[in-house]
């Protein structure tokens, strides 16, 4: 597959994954909170919505890490390599919260069992989120930064 299928393919995921989770957060959440007339309600149209996202960033993951193995002799630093392992430390953590939170989540009555366990892991979950996001930045920016050395070297 050529360079720029890779490339494209790697930030369109990328794109999928941290631009739905940036569009959820701000616009949609407080958006639906405001149409259901409830933070709780909302938060059960987001327990399945970040499953999906949860979903994209593993597919995000298994194609970054394909194009750091296909790039390794071209130069990918260790930073890249520990940034993307913390990335897939992550997404492990948020999937697990998750699991936690929906024991918690009864669907029938859409109510919360134990609300001070929810909060703890809700803010669990965006702290790790929020960090996710973080470091997907920087693992982009390093990405581009050896793409831009790449690309010196093939015309110069």
């Amino acid at each position: 597959m050529n360079s720029t299928i890779r490339r494209m393919l790697l930030l369109v995921t990328l794109m999928f994954w941290q631009g739905g989770f940036m569009f959820y957060g701000g616009v949609v959440v407080p958006v639906g909170a405001k149409v259901l007339g409830s933070d709780t309600r909302q938060g059960f149209v987001t327990q399945a919505v970040t499953n999906y996202l949860n979903v994209a960033g593993a597919v995000c993951l298994i194609v970054w890490l394909e194009h750091l193995w296909h790039d390794r002799r071209k130069g990918v630093s260790t930073a890249e390599w520990w940034i993307w392992s913390l990335l897939a430390v992550l997404l492990v953590g948020l999937a697990t919260i998750h699991i936690q939170m929906d024991r918690i989540l009864v669907t029938e009555t859409t109510s919360v069992s134990e609300p001070n366990q929810f909060h703890l892991l809700h803010k669990m979950y965006i702290g790790t989120s929020s960090l996710q996001w973080l470091a997907g930045l920087i693992l982009l920016f390093l990405r581009l930064r050896s793409w831009d050395r790449e690309d010196l070297n093939v015309s110069g």
